[in-house]
């Protein structure tokens, strides 16, 4: 039985890598065993970036409620603690639509949390 190197699976396994590496700076995007690295931590860096991207973004709702709030008399906690008392159930990102596209219903919800709280 003769014997099978293992070189093409090699050089397609250190294309792949290359291949993500693409656009990188330097021996980042030309040589296997620094792209290797690079990519690892890039692949890394973009997977805590999803999860971070959803921290943000609550961030964001939240201050746009806050101001909102603000400006209808309440604060966020207590504008959050009466709509939960009233039993109205609407997410963050839905508030935060409305304090921008619809602030007459805001106030309206404003008020309701306000007499609930």
């Amino acid at each position: 039985m003769a014997r099978i190197k293992g070189g093409l699976n090699a050089k397609k396994r250190h294309n792949k890598v290359l291949k993500l590496a693409k656009g990188f700076r330097g021996a980042r995007s030309k040589q296997y065993r620094i792209a290797k690295q690079s990519v690892m931590r890039a692949l890394a860096s973009s997977y805590a970036g999803r999860k971070e991207r959803k921290r943000d973004f609550r961030k964001l709702w939240i201050a746009r409620i806050n101001a909102a709030a603000r400006l209808n008399g309440t604060s966020y906690s207590k504008l959050m603690h009466g709509l939960k008392v009233a039993g109205i159930d609407i997410n963050r990102k839905i508030l935060s639509e409305m304090a921008i596209s619809d602030p007459e219903g805001f106030a309206a919800l404003a008020e309701t949390a306000k007499a609930n709280a």
